[in-house]
């Protein structure tokens, strides 16, 4: 390539293995980045300087790096990168990439590291990344030579971005940093057993067609691997062909659109009442991307207790690990779906399942639990209006990302999702400072959307500080806090589990409280236009005065009742048949079942 290579003498150019980072990144097609430079990678934020085919996005906190990573992959489809120091620095990335490792985020994280000859001597900023990481990323390489860079660094996007995606780390020793090396392009990568399985065996689509045409009483129950493999057109497909009811887990919002008359919403610990008992009564569940995750299923073996069960997914070790599967099929969602529509096609003939009565007991439970909140009793705003009314006013084409908790919750349940990449959310860690990062990087990767990081009032005051980021770097981002003046979810455990006993919950951010610190301020101190809403009569305008306002981000400090709770509701470690869909509307709990 002629960018990488002298084009009068045909031999290789030799440059910095920091330059070499960069101009991989570069011919890797990465237009993004965001990180924080210190001593170890300091090498490489010289070339960096240079270059004109990559942003790099000054963050106020390497986590924040790592969650922008995230939320750009998330909303965008393609890999987030972020870049850090060693010691600390690579350390302050590890939440963001277990993160992203729990939910199939592409991310790859670059770190420095100390010179090799001082690896192990507890150097100053020396920290074993690769060791650290090694359990919650697909795979991390360790660079002491300038010549392996291009190759590494390639190797590391493939494999994040192919089979399962997740997140890869690359640590480079400052020495191989400063060495000159020639840098040869295409690298030759060297990936021994990695070779992540796409097209299913046509046995097991065939059993699959075959145990779908005897099924009385289907469920899709689809998780975010369909988001991953950008296959929701493919499923639409396939489940309008057959007629069965479709549950998207929290991962999953959008993958299916909300507005399909199939779609019976979302299952598990706060899902709707006919995706979780449709789940608990199904005789085969038709399983897509999903992994039987405890909040979807409740006490896995009280789950579905009749269904048979089809595994679709990319990572064989997700098949069987919790829940015994008839009909395993490893493969990429977006090319088995095909393969199964036109084998069910095929064996139906024509005909229709005749699944009428399993319709008729989902339709009179639609009716009968329908997705709804009583208004709080002391007068103050209620939560799930104000994020309805964010849902209705920016619309289908917009992104939101959440933080963690009830306001998560509430913005899976009140937010209607026609498309996919529209819903991000830390699923599997849980992740509270997620939002504002994970926001700023989406709308890094989709410029023309209106971007929402809705977050709660604890996890705001974990990574606000990437406000400044926004600020500085035209990142306009809309910030809606339900400030309930407490960690939320954690209250309402409290409430429910131990008599009401609220220790340590209560953060005085809310209302009658000493507003420490007040969300206004603080917004206008970062350079944000920030803005309190107390009225129902205010919500309205608030919302729209943020979607006009793109000359920098905006905070809504949304003060809504402490004393609204989430619902419907699973306790921890119970069937999924105790659903409550009210406070004091189910069976009765027993939590030691």
């Amino acid at each position: 390539m002629a960018s990488a290579t002298h084009a009068d003498s045909g031999a290789p150019e030799v440059i910095s293995g920091a330059a070499a980072v960069v101009r991989t990144l570069e011919l890797l097609g990465v237009t993004d980045v965001f990180g924080l430079p210190g001593g170890a990678i300091l090498p490489v934020y010289d070339p960096l300087m240079d270059s004109k085919k990559l942003r790099h996005i000054l963050v106020r906190h390497e986590q924040g790096a790592g969650h922008a990573a995230e939320g750009y992959a998330s909303a965008s489809g393609r890999v987030g990168v972020c870049i850090a120091t060693s010691g600390p620095g690579a350390t302050n990335l590890v939440t963001a990439i277990a993160d992203a490792y729990m939910d199939s985020v592409p991310i790859l994280a670059i770190t420095g590291q100390v010179f090799s000859h001082l690896m192990g001597t507890d150097a100053f900023q020396e920290a074993d990344i690769v060791g650290i990481t090694m359990p919650i990323t697909k795979h991390s390489f360790l660079v002491t030579k300038a010549e392996d860079i291009p190759a590494t660094i390639a190797a590391a996007y493939h494999v994040c971005s192919t089979g399962r995606p997740g997140p890869v780390l690359v640590d480079i020793t400052k020495d191989a940093q400063q060495a000159m090396a020639p840098f040869i392009w295409p690298p030759v990568m060297d990936l021994p057993g990695y070779r992540p399985v796409t097209k299913a065996h046509g046995k097991q689509i065939q059993a699959a067609a075959e145990l779908i045409i005897e099924a009385k009483q289907p469920v899709f129950y689809v998780g975010g691997g369909i988001v991953r493999a950008g296959a929701s057109a493919e499923l639409l497909a396939l489940a309008e062909a057959i007629g069965a009811p479709v549950v998207t887990t929290l991962m999953a919002r959008g993958a299916f659109p909300d507005s399909h008359i199939q779609n019976l919403g979302m299952p598990g610990m706060h899902g709707t009442v006919p995706a979780v008992l449709a789940l608990q009564d199904a005789d085969l569940l038709i399983t897509l991307g999903a992994r039987f995750d405890d909040r979807v299923t409740g006490k896995a073996e009280l789950f579905a207790p009749n269904a048979k069960v089809i595994h679709v997914d990319i990572d064989p070790a997700e098949i069987g690990k919790i829940r015994q599967v008839e009909v395993p099929i490893v493969g990429d969602a977006k090319d088995v779906l095909p393969d199964l529509l036109a084998a069910y096609a095929e064996l139906a003939n024509g005909k229709k399942l005749e699944i009428s009565e399993w319709w008729a007991t989902l339709n009179g439970l639609r009716e009968e639990y329908p997705l709804g909140y009583t208004e709080p009793a002391d007068g103050l705003l209620s939560p799930q209006y104000v994020i309805s009314r964010i849902g209705e006013i920016s619309g289908p084409e917009a992104v939101y990302a959440s933080g963690v908790g009830q306001h998560q919750m509430w913005s899976a349940q009140f937010i209607k999702y026609e498309r996919p990449n529209a819903w991000l959310n830390s699923g599997g860690a849980g992740t509270m400072g997620y939002s504002v990062p994970a926001a700023m990087g989406a709308k890094v990767s989709q410029p023309d959307r209106t971007v929402w990081a809705i977050d709660g009032d604890g996890c705001f005051q974990m990574t606000n500080q990437e406000l400044a980021t926004c600020t500085l770097n035209n990142i306009p981002i809309k910030v809606a806090i339900i400030n309930n003046s407490s960690l939320g979810m954690v209250r309402q455990w409290q409430t429910l589990f131990y008599d009401g006993r609220h220790s340590n919950t209560d953060l005085n951010t809310g209302h009658d409280t000493v507003r420490v610190p007040d969300f206004v301020k603080l917004a206008d101190a970062y350079g944000a236009l920030g803005i309190r809403v107390t009225k129902k009569s205010e919500v309205d305008a608030a919302i729209k005065l943020a979607i006009e306002t793109n000359d920098r981000p905006v905070v809504i400090d949304f003060v809504v009742s402490a004393d609204a709770m989430v619902w419907p509701m699973v306790p921890q470690g119970v069937s999924n048949s105790y659903v409550q869909y009210a406070k004091d509307h189910a069976p009765t709990w027993d939590t030691d079942e």
